[in-house]
Order: C-alpha cells, then sequence, then structure tokens
C-alpha cells in the first residue's frame, strides 16, 4: 500500500516470538485479514494478539499505546487492547512492535446490527467516557483533534485529486465551514482520533471494544463524530444527542470527514476498494447536511 512498506510475513513473526519471547513462540500464529494501512496484525493463540508497523511512521504509535492504553483502559465502559509486551528491532525486521490482549468482536464495517439507536447511544458513551479521562502530560493528537485551520493545503490538494463522482465544490464549502466556525474553545479532552467502523469491535448487537489507537491525544473531540456519517440517519440523531455537542462542533465533525475521506479514497483506490468505497458512501453523506 506504500512505497517503502517493510514486507512482514509468518516466517518473520514466528522468528521474532522465538527470539524475544519463547514462552509464547508455540501458539498458533494467524494473520488478520483487515483494512488497516500501517500495520500487520497477527492473532496469536485466543487471548493475544500482535501489532507490527508495515512503515516508518507508524514506529511511534507503538510506544504511545504502551504508555497510555493501560490508563485509558481503566475508565472506559469497553475494552481496548492492552499492552502485554514490546518487541524490539531484530534483523530482518526494522520496527518496535507489540504484543497486547486479544478483543472479540466483529468490526462494524463487518457486522450485522439490528438496532442501530442502541448501538449509537453505547458508541456515544464511550466518547464521553474517554474525554473524562485525565489528560496531564497526555500527548497532542498525530492529525485529526488538533486545529483543523493547519490542514487546509492539503485538503485542497487532496480535493482536486477526486474524480467526477465527487462533488467538489459542495465539500470544498463543507471543510470551508467547518475552519469558519472556529477552533475548539473547551480544554482540550482525550480523542480517539480515527473512530471509524473498522476500529470500532460490535458482539451480539452491542458495543464490545475500540482498536488502533495510534491517532489518539488530547485535543478537540469533534473529530470523534465523524463516525457519525456511517450511521443510518436516526442512529446519527441519537449519537450527536448523546453526545452533545454543539452546532459549530459539529460543523467541525464534518469537516473532519472531508480531511479524512479526500485524501485517502484516490490514495488507496487500488489497494483497498471495500474501504474506499465506504470512504464514499461517508462523504458523500457528510455532503447531504447534517
Amino acid at each position: 500500500m506504500h512505497e517503502g512498506e517493510v514486507s512482514v510475513d509468518d516466517v518473520t513473526v514466528r522468528a521474532l516470538l522465538k527470539d524475544q519471547f519463547p514462552d509464547w513462540a508455540d501458539g498458533q500464529l494467524r494473520r488478520v485479514p483487515d483494512s488497516g494501512t500501517d500495520n500487520a496484525i497477527y492473532r496469536l493463540g485466543e487471548d493475544m494478539g500482535i501489532r507490527l508497523p508495515r512503515i516508518q511512521w507508524a514506529e511511534a504509535q507503538i510506544e504511545k499505546e504502551c504508555r497510555w492504553l493501560p490508563e485509558l483502559a481503566l475508565g472506559l465502559p469497553v475494552s481496548v487492547p492492552v499492552p502485554l509486551a514490546k518487541g524490539h528491532p531484530s534483523r530482518d525486521y526494522p520496527f518496535p512492535w507489540l504484543v497486547y490482549s486479544w478483543l472479540e468482536g466483529v468490526s462494524l464495517d463487518r457486522a450485522v446490527i439490528e438496532d442501530w439507536g442502541v448501538l449509537a447511544l453505547e458508541i456515544g458513551e464511550f466518547i464521553i467516557a474517554l474525554g473524562r479521562r485525565p489528560t496531564d502530560g497526555g500527548p497532542q493528537p498525530i492529525s485529526r483533534g488538533n486545529p483543523m485551520a493547519q490542514y487546509d493545503p492539503g485538503v485542497q490538494w487532496a480535493l482536486r485529486q477526486l474524480d467526477d463522482s465527487v462533488d467538489v465544490e459542495r465539500a470544498q464549502a463543507v471543510w470551508q465551514n467547518a475552519v469558519d466556525v472556529g477552533e475548539w474553545s473547551g480544554d482540550p479532552v482525550w480523542v480517539h482520533g480515527d473512530l471509524l467502523p473498522g476500529n470500532i469491535l460490535v458482539s451480539k448487537g452491542h458495543l464490545s471494544g475500540i482498536i488502533d489507537w495510534s491517532g489518539a491525544g488530547v485535543g478537540d473531540p469533534a473529530c470523534e463524530a465523524m463516525l457519525a456519517w456511517s450511521l443510518p440517519s436516526g442512529a446519527r440523531n441519537v449519537f450527536r444527542e448523546t453526545i452533545g455537542f454543539d452546532d459549530a462542533t459539529w460543523a467541525r465533525a464534518r469537516g473532519w470527514v472531508i480531511q479524512q475521506t479526500a485524501p485517502y479514497i484516490p490514495y488507496y483506490a487500488e489497494s483497498l476498494p471495500l474501504a474506499v468505497e465506504q470512504a464514499r458512501r461517508r462523504l458523500e453523506a457528510a455532503l447531504l447536511g447534517d
């Protein structure tokens, strides 16, 4: 998916385990197919997972998750992948890597949901709980959660790369409105930063876990509502009522949809066609209205 990406295969992962964590080296190893863009994910045995960066910019994610996920997990209403051990680079693999607790569930983009309203309520309650976690010493978000205006040149460039199937003029207007409403005036809060269907786990119709905390940090909570435009309209209303965002915060949330999807759609058009189709639907929903 990326130029300069590192190849990760079963032989490499097994060798890392044998060298660094021999007690786990004989466990069943299964690569997990997903739409993630930065990491290779393996399941180890029944109750552990392995996360291995495939590209240099994902390296810092490992240290962040080791430092902060154990603390954040204490006050959240759903499970997160708590780190169990941090691996180090080897001769055949250049990055730190992570062994963590495995979370059961199906990602929201693959789940069958009977009551979207219940799920929207539960996700909203998760966002509220995350926003109440202590922020002392918390890192700046990787991207979403920061002031939006700094991303304007990149968004404008990305919008010019989209094909005629996207109403680019409308997308520019939604983005500009998000910038114009101004920055978050409240205290910075913890945000996940990439709260999209692929990172939301569901079990028996209920929220069961949140994965991929690489973009997390302390900032503007508007980015957490990107998810709204992946929900049916009725569930979107429940979601907004639950999190209680004002009009300006909701406008910035719509803007984050533009910022996420505009570069994603052309970049991953060939490597992740199903995820790109989901991104197109999310973008279209955000362009239609609140």
